[in-house]
Protein backbone atom coordinates (compact mmCIF):
# COMPACT_ATOMS: atom_id res chain seq x y z
CA UNK A 1 0.00 0.00 0.00
CA UNK A 2 0.91 3.69 -0.13
CA UNK A 3 0.60 5.99 2.88
CA UNK A 4 -0.10 9.71 3.00
CA UNK A 5 0.17 12.33 5.73
CA UNK A 6 -2.99 13.83 7.25
CA UNK A 7 -3.54 16.77 9.58
CA UNK A 8 -3.24 16.07 13.30
CA UNK A 9 -5.51 17.23 16.11
CA UNK A 10 -4.34 20.84 15.76
CA UNK A 11 -5.11 20.94 12.04
CA UNK A 12 -1.45 20.93 10.94
CA UNK A 13 0.41 18.32 8.90
CA UNK A 14 3.54 17.09 10.68
CA UNK A 15 6.73 17.84 8.65
CA UNK A 16 8.27 14.42 9.37
CA UNK A 17 5.09 12.64 8.23
CA UNK A 18 4.94 14.79 5.10
CA UNK A 19 8.61 14.10 4.33
CA UNK A 20 8.04 10.33 4.46
CA UNK A 21 4.83 10.55 2.40
CA UNK A 22 6.54 12.59 -0.34
CA UNK A 23 9.00 9.76 -0.96
CA UNK A 24 6.07 7.96 -2.59
CA UNK A 25 7.25 4.48 -1.62
CA UNK A 26 5.21 1.31 -1.97
CA UNK A 27 4.98 -0.73 1.22
CA UNK A 28 4.71 -4.51 1.22
CA UNK A 29 3.85 -6.57 4.30
CA UNK A 30 4.70 -10.16 5.17
CA UNK A 31 1.75 -11.89 6.82
CA UNK A 32 2.11 -14.58 9.50
CA UNK A 33 -0.31 -17.18 10.93
CA UNK A 34 -0.29 -15.29 14.24
CA UNK A 35 -1.60 -12.12 12.56
CA UNK A 36 -5.22 -11.07 12.35
CA UNK A 37 -7.27 -8.39 10.60
CA UNK A 38 -6.26 -5.74 13.13
CA UNK A 39 -2.62 -5.83 12.03
CA UNK A 40 -3.83 -5.57 8.42
CA UNK A 41 -5.83 -2.46 9.41
CA UNK A 42 -9.00 -4.21 8.23
CA UNK A 43 -10.67 -4.33 11.66
CA UNK A 44 -10.88 -1.92 14.64
CA UNK A 45 -8.60 -2.66 17.62
CA UNK A 46 -9.73 -4.60 20.69
CA UNK A 47 -9.41 -3.23 24.22
CA UNK A 48 -5.96 -2.39 25.52
CA UNK A 49 -3.85 -5.29 26.79
CA UNK A 50 -4.51 -5.28 30.57
CA UNK A 51 -1.15 -6.83 31.50
CA UNK A 52 0.71 -4.21 29.45
CA UNK A 53 -1.25 -1.44 31.18
CA UNK A 54 -0.51 -2.96 34.61
CA UNK A 55 3.23 -3.04 33.86
CA UNK A 56 3.11 0.60 32.74
CA UNK A 57 1.23 1.55 35.93
CA UNK A 58 3.79 -0.32 38.06
CA UNK A 59 6.69 1.45 36.30
CA UNK A 60 4.90 4.79 36.80
CA UNK A 61 4.70 4.08 40.54
CA UNK A 62 8.36 3.01 40.64
CA UNK A 63 9.32 6.28 38.97
CA UNK A 64 7.21 8.32 41.44
CA UNK A 65 5.03 9.61 38.59
CA UNK A 66 1.60 11.18 38.79
CA UNK A 67 -0.81 8.70 37.17
CA UNK A 68 -3.63 9.95 34.97
CA UNK A 69 -7.20 9.63 36.28
CA UNK A 70 -8.28 8.65 32.78
CA UNK A 71 -6.10 7.16 30.06
CA UNK A 72 -6.84 8.27 26.50
CA UNK A 73 -5.39 6.48 23.48
CA UNK A 74 -4.02 8.72 20.74
CA UNK A 75 -2.90 8.11 17.18
CA UNK A 76 0.65 9.21 16.37
CA UNK A 77 1.05 9.72 12.62
CA UNK A 78 3.77 7.48 11.14
CA UNK A 79 4.12 7.31 7.35
CA UNK A 80 7.39 5.41 6.93
CA UNK A 81 5.45 2.17 6.35
CA UNK A 82 6.15 0.61 9.75
CA UNK A 83 2.43 0.77 10.61
CA UNK A 84 -0.20 -0.44 8.14
CA UNK A 85 -2.64 2.19 9.43
CA UNK A 86 -0.12 5.07 9.05
CA UNK A 87 -0.31 5.72 12.78
CA UNK A 88 0.95 4.24 16.04
CA UNK A 89 -1.40 3.99 19.01
CA UNK A 90 -0.01 5.53 22.19
CA UNK A 91 -1.49 6.30 25.60
CA UNK A 92 -0.01 8.59 28.27
CA UNK A 93 -0.15 6.87 31.68
CA UNK A 94 2.24 8.73 34.01
CA UNK A 95 3.82 12.19 34.20
CA UNK A 96 6.17 14.29 36.33
CA UNK A 97 8.14 11.47 37.94
CA UNK A 98 11.83 11.25 38.75
CA UNK A 99 14.78 8.86 38.83
CA UNK A 100 17.55 9.02 41.44
CA UNK A 101 21.06 9.00 39.92
CA UNK A 102 24.63 9.64 41.08
CA UNK A 103 24.34 13.23 39.79
CA UNK A 104 20.97 14.06 41.30
CA UNK A 105 17.36 13.50 40.34
CA UNK A 106 16.46 13.25 36.65
CA UNK A 107 12.87 14.19 35.89
CA UNK A 108 10.65 11.72 34.05
CA UNK A 109 8.35 13.73 31.80
CA UNK A 110 6.15 10.96 30.53
CA UNK A 111 5.49 7.22 30.70
CA UNK A 112 3.33 5.81 27.91
CA UNK A 113 2.16 2.43 26.68
CA UNK A 114 2.48 2.08 22.92
CA UNK A 115 2.27 -0.37 20.04
CA UNK A 116 5.45 -1.82 18.58
CA UNK A 117 6.01 -1.12 14.89
CA UNK A 118 6.39 -3.71 12.12
CA UNK A 119 9.90 -5.13 11.67
CA UNK A 120 11.83 -3.98 8.60
CA UNK A 121 12.89 -6.75 6.21
CA UNK A 122 14.14 -4.80 3.20
CA UNK A 123 14.41 -1.15 2.14
CA UNK A 124 14.86 -0.06 -1.46
CA UNK A 125 14.56 3.29 -3.24
CA UNK A 126 11.00 2.73 -4.38
CA UNK A 127 9.63 0.22 -1.89
CA UNK A 128 10.07 -1.27 1.57
CA UNK A 129 9.11 -4.67 2.99
CA UNK A 130 7.93 -5.12 6.60
CA UNK A 131 6.92 -8.18 8.62
CA UNK A 132 3.71 -8.02 10.65
CA UNK A 133 4.56 -10.55 13.40
CA UNK A 134 5.93 -7.74 15.60
CA UNK A 135 3.30 -5.09 14.91
CA UNK A 136 1.11 -4.21 17.90
CA UNK A 137 3.19 -5.91 20.62
CA UNK A 138 2.96 -3.61 23.68
CA UNK A 139 5.94 -1.50 24.62
CA UNK A 140 6.58 1.14 27.26
CA UNK A 141 8.05 4.52 26.35
CA UNK A 142 9.75 6.48 29.13
CA UNK A 143 10.78 10.09 28.41
CA UNK A 144 13.28 11.95 30.61
CA UNK A 145 13.46 15.69 31.17
CA UNK A 146 16.44 17.85 30.11
CA UNK A 147 18.32 17.25 33.38
CA UNK A 148 21.03 14.88 32.15
CA UNK A 149 24.41 16.50 32.73
CA UNK A 150 26.83 14.81 30.32
CA UNK A 151 27.33 11.71 28.10
CA UNK A 152 28.39 9.51 31.04
CA UNK A 153 25.30 10.59 32.98
CA UNK A 154 23.09 9.76 29.98
CA UNK A 155 24.51 6.24 29.92
CA UNK A 156 23.90 5.86 33.66
CA UNK A 157 20.27 7.04 33.31
CA UNK A 158 19.62 4.63 30.43
CA UNK A 159 21.16 1.77 32.41
CA UNK A 160 19.09 2.56 35.52
CA UNK A 161 15.85 2.73 33.53
CA UNK A 162 16.72 -0.56 31.84
CA UNK A 163 17.41 -2.20 35.21
CA UNK A 164 14.14 -0.85 36.56
CA UNK A 165 12.23 -2.35 33.63
CA UNK A 166 14.01 -5.70 33.99
CA UNK A 167 13.20 -5.78 37.70
CA UNK A 168 9.50 -6.18 36.79
CA UNK A 169 10.34 -9.59 35.30
CA UNK A 170 8.09 -8.78 32.34
CA UNK A 171 10.47 -7.33 29.77
CA UNK A 172 11.81 -8.88 26.59
CA UNK A 173 15.51 -9.66 26.34
CA UNK A 174 18.25 -9.22 23.77
CA UNK A 175 19.62 -6.59 21.37
CA UNK A 176 16.80 -4.38 20.13
CA UNK A 177 14.33 -5.15 22.91
CA UNK A 178 15.36 -1.93 24.68
CA UNK A 179 15.99 1.02 22.39
CA UNK A 180 17.14 4.49 23.39
CA UNK A 181 16.17 7.61 21.46
CA UNK A 182 18.78 10.16 22.53
CA UNK A 183 18.06 13.89 22.24
CA UNK A 184 21.16 16.10 22.07
CA UNK A 185 21.45 19.89 21.92
CA UNK A 186 24.34 22.30 22.55
CA UNK A 187 24.63 26.06 22.85
CA UNK A 188 24.34 27.54 19.36
CA UNK A 189 23.12 24.23 17.94
CA UNK A 190 19.71 22.60 17.91
CA UNK A 191 17.84 19.59 19.26
CA UNK A 192 18.71 16.40 17.41
CA UNK A 193 16.91 13.12 18.06
CA UNK A 194 19.08 10.03 17.54
CA UNK A 195 16.80 7.04 16.99
CA UNK A 196 17.42 3.44 17.91
CA UNK A 197 20.59 3.37 20.03
CA UNK A 198 20.45 -0.31 21.02
CA UNK A 199 23.62 -0.81 23.03
CA UNK A 200 24.29 0.99 26.31
CA UNK A 201 28.00 1.22 25.58
CA UNK A 202 27.31 3.27 22.44
CA UNK A 203 25.35 6.07 24.17
CA UNK A 204 28.39 8.04 25.36
CA UNK A 205 30.13 7.61 21.98
CA UNK A 206 27.00 8.74 20.08
CA UNK A 207 26.56 11.84 22.25
CA UNK A 208 30.27 12.78 22.09
CA UNK A 209 30.17 12.47 18.29
CA UNK A 210 26.96 14.50 18.02
CA UNK A 211 28.37 17.30 20.18
CA UNK A 212 31.49 17.39 17.98
CA UNK A 213 29.40 17.31 14.78
CA UNK A 214 27.29 20.27 15.87
CA UNK A 215 30.32 22.28 17.03
CA UNK A 216 32.03 21.82 13.66
CA UNK A 217 28.87 22.64 11.69
CA UNK A 218 28.52 25.91 13.63
CA UNK A 219 32.13 26.84 12.76
CA UNK A 220 31.85 26.11 9.00
CA UNK A 221 30.66 29.60 7.86
CA UNK A 222 33.92 31.10 9.15
CA UNK A 223 35.84 28.73 6.86
CA UNK A 224 33.56 29.13 3.84
CA UNK A 225 33.01 32.90 4.01
CA UNK A 226 30.17 34.77 2.33
CA UNK A 227 29.11 32.88 -0.76
CA UNK A 228 26.11 32.57 -3.03
CA UNK A 229 24.93 29.09 -3.89
CA UNK A 230 24.38 28.19 -7.52
CA UNK A 231 21.63 26.05 -8.96
CA UNK A 232 22.36 22.41 -9.88
CA UNK A 233 22.72 21.69 -13.59
CA UNK A 234 22.11 18.57 -15.63
CA UNK A 235 25.45 17.23 -16.90
CA UNK A 236 24.43 13.78 -18.20
CA UNK A 237 25.98 14.39 -21.64
CA UNK A 238 29.48 14.75 -20.18
CA UNK A 239 29.30 11.17 -18.91
CA UNK A 240 28.28 9.51 -22.20
CA UNK A 241 31.74 7.94 -22.57
CA UNK A 242 32.59 7.57 -18.88
CA UNK A 243 34.81 4.75 -17.66
CA UNK A 244 32.94 4.63 -14.33
CA UNK A 245 30.91 1.40 -14.36
CA UNK A 246 27.96 2.36 -12.14
CA UNK A 247 27.57 5.78 -13.83
CA UNK A 248 27.70 4.00 -17.20
CA UNK A 249 24.75 1.80 -16.13
CA UNK A 250 22.70 4.85 -15.09
CA UNK A 251 23.37 6.60 -18.41
CA UNK A 252 22.52 3.41 -20.33
CA UNK A 253 19.07 3.17 -18.68
CA UNK A 254 18.37 6.84 -19.51
CA UNK A 255 19.02 8.07 -16.00
CA UNK A 256 20.07 11.63 -15.19
CA UNK A 257 23.23 13.14 -13.69
CA UNK A 258 23.23 16.51 -11.96
CA UNK A 259 26.30 18.53 -11.09
CA UNK A 260 26.72 21.41 -8.69
CA UNK A 261 29.47 23.82 -7.69
CA UNK A 262 30.07 24.26 -3.95
CA UNK A 263 31.73 27.69 -3.61
CA UNK A 264 34.85 28.01 -1.41
CA UNK A 265 34.51 24.41 -0.20
CA UNK A 266 37.55 22.64 -1.65
CA UNK A 267 39.10 20.59 1.14
CA UNK A 268 36.10 20.96 3.43
CA UNK A 269 34.08 18.02 2.10
CA UNK A 270 36.81 15.61 3.17
CA UNK A 271 37.06 17.18 6.62
CA UNK A 272 35.78 15.16 9.59
CA UNK A 273 32.85 16.63 11.48
CA UNK A 274 33.30 13.91 14.10
CA UNK A 275 35.16 10.63 14.30
CA UNK A 276 34.46 8.67 11.09
CA UNK A 277 32.04 11.23 9.58
CA UNK A 278 33.13 13.72 6.91
CA UNK A 279 31.15 16.72 5.69
CA UNK A 280 30.83 15.01 2.30
CA UNK A 281 29.29 11.93 3.93
CA UNK A 282 26.97 14.21 5.94
CA UNK A 283 25.64 15.87 2.76
CA UNK A 284 25.39 12.51 1.00
CA UNK A 285 23.00 11.31 3.73
CA UNK A 286 20.49 13.95 2.61
CA UNK A 287 20.74 12.68 -0.94
CA UNK A 288 20.35 9.06 0.19
CA UNK A 289 17.20 9.96 2.13
CA UNK A 290 15.62 10.86 -1.23
CA UNK A 291 16.37 7.51 -2.84
CA UNK A 292 19.79 7.74 -4.54
CA UNK A 293 22.84 5.67 -3.57
CA UNK A 294 24.94 8.69 -2.61
CA UNK A 295 27.03 11.42 -4.24
CA UNK A 296 30.57 11.86 -5.58
CA UNK A 297 32.54 15.03 -4.81
CA UNK A 298 35.91 16.48 -5.77
CA UNK A 299 37.54 15.95 -2.34
CA UNK A 300 37.32 12.19 -2.86
CA UNK A 301 39.86 9.95 -4.58
CA UNK A 302 38.30 10.17 -8.07
CA UNK A 303 40.76 7.61 -9.48
CA UNK A 304 38.91 4.76 -7.76
CA UNK A 305 35.77 5.71 -9.70
CA UNK A 306 37.72 6.21 -13.00
CA UNK A 307 35.92 9.51 -13.27
CA UNK A 308 38.72 12.15 -13.23
CA UNK A 309 38.41 13.24 -16.90
CA UNK A 310 34.62 13.61 -16.54
CA UNK A 311 35.03 15.84 -13.47
CA UNK A 312 37.61 18.00 -15.27
CA UNK A 313 35.24 18.52 -18.20
CA UNK A 314 32.32 19.22 -15.85
CA UNK A 315 34.40 21.74 -13.87
CA UNK A 316 34.97 23.74 -17.08
CA UNK A 317 31.27 23.56 -18.02
CA UNK A 318 30.12 24.70 -14.55
CA UNK A 319 32.81 27.43 -14.40
CA UNK A 320 34.32 26.08 -11.21
CA UNK A 321 36.81 28.43 -9.53
CA UNK A 322 40.06 27.49 -7.80
CA UNK A 323 38.67 27.12 -4.25
CA UNK A 324 35.35 25.62 -5.30
CA UNK A 325 34.37 22.01 -4.83
CA UNK A 326 32.13 20.18 -7.28
CA UNK A 327 29.79 17.22 -6.86
CA UNK A 328 27.44 14.98 -8.82
CA UNK A 329 24.33 12.95 -8.05
CA UNK A 330 23.14 10.29 -10.47
CA UNK A 331 19.92 8.32 -10.66
CA UNK A 332 16.46 8.21 -12.15
CA UNK A 333 13.64 10.63 -11.33
CA UNK A 334 14.81 10.77 -7.69
CA UNK A 335 18.17 12.39 -8.67
CA UNK A 336 16.71 15.91 -8.99
CA UNK A 337 14.95 15.64 -5.61
CA UNK A 338 18.20 14.40 -4.07
CA UNK A 339 20.44 17.19 -5.36
CA UNK A 340 17.86 19.82 -4.38
CA UNK A 341 17.85 18.32 -0.87
CA UNK A 342 21.65 18.72 -0.74
CA UNK A 343 21.34 22.30 -2.02
CA UNK A 344 18.74 23.11 0.66
CA UNK A 345 21.03 21.65 3.32
CA UNK A 346 23.96 23.70 2.01
CA UNK A 347 21.85 26.87 2.20
CA UNK A 348 21.42 26.24 5.94
CA UNK A 349 25.00 25.05 6.40
CA UNK A 350 26.62 28.26 5.10
CA UNK A 351 24.64 30.18 7.75
CA UNK A 352 26.02 27.99 10.55
CA UNK A 353 22.58 26.67 11.48
CA UNK A 354 22.16 23.14 12.80
CA UNK A 355 18.68 22.06 11.68
CA UNK A 356 16.30 20.19 13.99
CA UNK A 357 16.14 16.67 12.65
CA UNK A 358 15.84 12.98 13.37
CA UNK A 359 18.98 10.94 12.80
CA UNK A 360 19.58 7.19 12.86
CA UNK A 361 22.35 5.53 14.87
CA UNK A 362 25.17 3.91 12.86
CA UNK A 363 27.11 0.91 14.27
CA UNK A 364 30.33 2.98 14.43
CA UNK A 365 28.85 5.58 16.80
CA UNK A 366 28.10 8.19 14.13
CA UNK A 367 24.62 9.15 12.94
CA UNK A 368 22.88 9.80 9.62
CA UNK A 369 20.03 12.06 8.61
CA UNK A 370 16.65 10.36 8.16
CA UNK A 371 13.92 13.04 8.29
CA UNK A 372 12.92 16.38 9.84
CA UNK A 373 12.17 16.38 13.57
CA UNK A 374 8.49 15.61 14.23
CA UNK A 375 6.39 18.47 15.56
CA UNK A 376 3.35 18.66 17.82
CA UNK A 377 0.96 18.18 14.90
CA UNK A 378 1.35 14.42 14.59
CA UNK A 379 -1.19 13.35 17.25
CA UNK A 380 -4.95 12.99 17.14
CA UNK A 381 -7.45 10.98 19.23
CA UNK A 382 -8.04 7.26 18.66
CA UNK A 383 -11.78 7.12 17.94
CA UNK A 384 -12.05 3.32 18.12
CA UNK A 385 -11.03 2.97 21.78
CA UNK A 386 -12.84 4.38 24.79
CA UNK A 387 -10.93 6.09 27.63
CA UNK A 388 -9.85 3.92 30.57
CA UNK A 389 -10.65 5.17 34.06
CA UNK A 390 -7.90 4.35 36.54
CA UNK A 391 -9.37 2.82 39.69
CA UNK A 392 -7.42 4.19 42.67
CA UNK A 393 -8.27 1.11 44.76
CA UNK A 394 -6.98 -1.19 42.01
CA UNK A 395 -3.84 0.93 41.74
CA UNK A 396 -3.07 0.21 45.40
CA UNK A 397 -3.29 -3.55 44.79
CA UNK A 398 -0.49 -3.46 42.18
CA UNK A 399 2.57 -4.79 43.97
CA UNK A 400 5.90 -3.18 43.19
CA UNK A 401 8.73 -5.62 42.43
CA UNK A 402 11.60 -6.08 44.84
CA UNK A 403 14.04 -3.19 44.61
CA UNK A 404 17.43 -3.82 43.05
CA UNK A 405 19.07 -2.84 46.34
CA UNK A 406 17.13 -5.58 48.14
CA UNK A 407 18.01 -8.07 45.40
CA UNK A 408 21.69 -7.14 45.70
CA UNK A 409 21.63 -7.75 49.45
CA UNK A 410 20.06 -11.18 48.89
CA UNK A 411 22.41 -12.16 46.06
CA UNK A 412 25.54 -11.32 48.07
CA UNK A 413 24.70 -14.29 50.28
CA UNK A 414 24.73 -16.83 47.43
CA UNK A 415 27.29 -15.62 44.84
CA UNK A 416 30.63 -13.75 44.91
CA UNK A 417 30.13 -10.02 45.54
CA UNK A 418 31.88 -8.97 42.31
CA UNK A 419 29.22 -10.82 40.30
CA UNK A 420 26.20 -9.18 41.97
CA UNK A 421 26.31 -5.86 40.09
CA UNK A 422 26.83 -7.66 36.78
CA UNK A 423 23.81 -9.91 37.42
CA UNK A 424 21.59 -6.93 38.28
CA UNK A 425 22.59 -5.21 35.03
CA UNK A 426 22.32 -8.39 32.99
CA UNK A 427 19.53 -9.17 30.55
CA UNK A 428 19.50 -12.60 32.23
CA UNK A 429 18.44 -11.17 35.62
CA UNK A 430 15.03 -12.88 35.49
CA UNK A 431 16.64 -16.20 34.47
CA UNK A 432 19.00 -16.01 37.44
CA UNK A 433 16.16 -15.08 39.81
CA UNK A 434 14.02 -18.02 38.68
CA UNK A 435 16.75 -20.68 38.83
CA UNK A 436 19.32 -19.81 41.51
CA UNK A 437 17.65 -22.02 44.14
CA UNK A 438 17.30 -25.13 41.99
CA UNK A 439 20.79 -25.03 40.48
CA UNK A 440 24.30 -23.93 41.47
CA UNK A 441 23.90 -20.12 41.78
CA UNK A 442 27.60 -19.40 41.25
CA UNK A 443 27.68 -21.50 38.09
CA UNK A 444 24.62 -19.69 36.69
CA UNK A 445 26.23 -16.33 37.52
CA UNK A 446 29.50 -17.40 35.88
CA UNK A 447 27.71 -18.49 32.69
CA UNK A 448 25.77 -15.20 32.53
CA UNK A 449 28.51 -12.73 33.47
CA UNK A 450 31.55 -14.39 31.93
CA UNK A 451 31.05 -17.40 29.69
CA UNK A 452 28.36 -16.00 27.36
CA UNK A 453 30.30 -12.72 27.07
CA UNK A 454 33.50 -14.58 26.14
CA UNK A 455 31.67 -16.58 23.48
CA UNK A 456 30.10 -13.39 22.06
CA UNK A 457 33.51 -11.71 22.00
CA UNK A 458 34.82 -14.61 19.93
CA UNK A 459 32.08 -14.15 17.34
CA UNK A 460 29.75 -16.89 18.60
CA UNK A 461 26.04 -16.12 18.05
CA UNK A 462 24.92 -16.46 21.67
CA UNK A 463 21.42 -15.27 20.75
CA UNK A 464 20.88 -18.83 19.44
CA UNK A 465 21.33 -20.17 22.98
CA UNK A 466 17.88 -20.24 24.56
CA UNK A 467 16.88 -20.38 28.22
CA UNK A 468 15.83 -23.98 27.60
CA UNK A 469 19.38 -24.81 26.42
CA UNK A 470 20.84 -23.25 29.57
CA UNK A 471 18.42 -25.17 31.78
CA UNK A 472 19.38 -28.44 30.07
CA UNK A 473 23.08 -27.70 30.69
CA UNK A 474 22.45 -26.87 34.36
CA UNK A 475 20.35 -30.01 34.78
CA UNK A 476 23.06 -32.22 33.26
CA UNK A 477 25.69 -30.61 35.48
CA UNK A 478 23.50 -31.22 38.53
CA UNK A 479 23.14 -34.89 37.55
CA UNK A 480 26.93 -35.07 36.91
CA UNK A 481 26.51 -36.10 33.27
CA UNK A 482 28.56 -33.07 32.19
CA UNK A 483 31.49 -31.34 33.89
CA UNK A 484 31.93 -27.60 34.27
CA UNK A 485 34.93 -27.52 31.92
CA UNK A 486 32.81 -28.93 29.06
CA UNK A 487 30.11 -26.26 29.28
CA UNK A 488 31.83 -23.62 27.04
CA UNK A 489 32.38 -26.17 24.25
CA UNK A 490 28.81 -27.47 24.49
CA UNK A 491 27.26 -23.97 24.43
CA UNK A 492 29.39 -23.02 21.43
CA UNK A 493 28.17 -26.16 19.66
CA UNK A 494 24.54 -25.22 20.45
CA UNK A 495 25.06 -21.67 19.16
CA UNK A 496 26.30 -23.07 15.85
CA UNK A 497 23.56 -25.74 15.73
CA UNK A 498 20.54 -24.19 17.55
CA UNK A 499 18.19 -27.00 16.51
CA UNK A 500 20.12 -29.49 18.65
CA UNK A 501 19.33 -30.18 22.28
CA UNK A 502 22.20 -30.27 24.78
CA UNK A 503 22.64 -34.08 24.64
CA UNK A 504 22.94 -33.95 20.84
CA UNK A 505 25.37 -31.03 21.05
CA UNK A 506 27.45 -32.96 23.57
CA UNK A 507 27.60 -35.95 21.21
CA UNK A 508 28.61 -33.63 18.36
CA UNK A 509 31.57 -32.27 20.35
CA UNK A 510 32.81 -35.82 21.01
CA UNK A 511 33.23 -35.02 24.70
CA UNK A 512 32.56 -38.05 26.89
CA UNK A 513 32.70 -38.07 30.66
CA UNK A 514 35.56 -39.98 32.28
CA UNK A 515 35.63 -42.28 35.30
CA UNK A 516 38.12 -41.75 38.11
CA UNK A 517 39.67 -45.10 37.22
CA UNK A 518 40.39 -43.84 33.67
CA UNK A 519 41.82 -40.65 35.17
CA UNK A 520 44.16 -42.64 37.43
CA UNK A 521 45.65 -44.37 34.38
CA UNK A 522 46.31 -41.03 32.62
CA UNK A 523 47.94 -39.62 35.78
CA UNK A 524 50.13 -42.76 35.94
CA UNK A 525 51.29 -42.13 32.36
CA UNK A 526 52.04 -38.43 33.00
CA UNK A 527 54.00 -39.22 36.18
CA UNK A 528 55.93 -41.97 34.37
CA UNK A 529 56.89 -39.62 31.51
CA UNK A 530 57.87 -36.72 33.80
CA UNK A 531 59.96 -38.14 36.69
CA UNK A 532 61.81 -34.86 37.23
CA UNK A 533 58.57 -32.89 37.65
CA UNK A 534 57.36 -35.53 40.12
CA UNK A 535 60.62 -35.39 42.05
CA UNK A 536 60.46 -31.58 42.26
CA UNK A 537 56.72 -31.75 43.06
CA UNK A 538 55.79 -29.33 40.24
CA UNK A 539 52.06 -29.45 40.82
CA UNK A 540 50.98 -26.86 38.19
CA UNK A 541 53.11 -28.39 35.40
CA UNK A 542 51.80 -31.89 36.08
CA UNK A 543 48.25 -30.57 36.34
CA UNK A 544 48.64 -28.86 32.96
CA UNK A 545 49.84 -32.06 31.26
CA UNK A 546 46.95 -34.09 32.67
CA UNK A 547 44.34 -31.43 31.80
CA UNK A 548 45.51 -31.42 28.17
CA UNK A 549 44.16 -34.96 27.94
CA UNK A 550 41.11 -34.83 30.23
CA UNK A 551 39.79 -31.26 29.89
CA UNK A 552 36.00 -31.22 29.59
CA UNK A 553 35.70 -34.88 30.58
CA UNK A 554 36.17 -34.70 34.34
CA UNK A 555 36.21 -31.96 36.96
CA UNK A 556 39.47 -30.06 37.37
CA UNK A 557 38.98 -30.22 41.16
CA UNK A 558 39.10 -34.02 41.07
CA UNK A 559 42.28 -33.91 38.94
CA UNK A 560 43.97 -31.47 41.34
CA UNK A 561 43.00 -33.53 44.38
CA UNK A 562 44.37 -36.78 42.90
CA UNK A 563 47.69 -35.23 41.78
CA UNK A 564 48.11 -33.52 45.15
CA UNK A 565 47.57 -36.82 46.99
CA UNK A 566 50.12 -38.58 44.73
CA UNK A 567 52.77 -35.92 45.44
CA UNK A 568 52.52 -36.17 49.24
Amino acid sequence: RKLRAVAGELGKVDPAAMFEALRGKDFQYQYFPSNCLIELDEEPPRDMNEKALDITLILSKMLHASIADEIHTMRKIVTDGSNTSAFQRTALVGRNGYLDTSKGKVSIDNISVEEESAGIVEKQNKYAVYRLDRLGIPLVEIGTGPDIKDPEHAQEVAEKIGMLIRSTGKSQRGIGSTRQDVNVSIRGGNRIEIKGVQELGMIKIMIDNEIQRQKNLIQLPKQIGKVKLREPEEVTGIFDDTKCEFIKKIVKRNGTIYGMVLPNMTGLLGKELCSGKTLGRELADYAVSHGVKGMIHSDEDLKKYKIEPDFEEMSILLKRKENDAVMIIAGDEEALRAINAVKDRLAILIKGIVPKETRAANPDGTTRYTRPLPGSGRMYPETDLKPIKVDKKYLKTLKLPETLEAKAKRYKKIIPKDMVGQILRSEYLEFFENNNKKYDATLIANIITSLLKDLRRNGVKTENITDEHLLQVLDMYKKKTIVKEAIPTVLESIAKNPNLNVSQALDKTGIKSMTEKELDKIIDDVFKNNPKLVEEKKMSALMGDVMKVVRGRISGKIVAKKISERLK
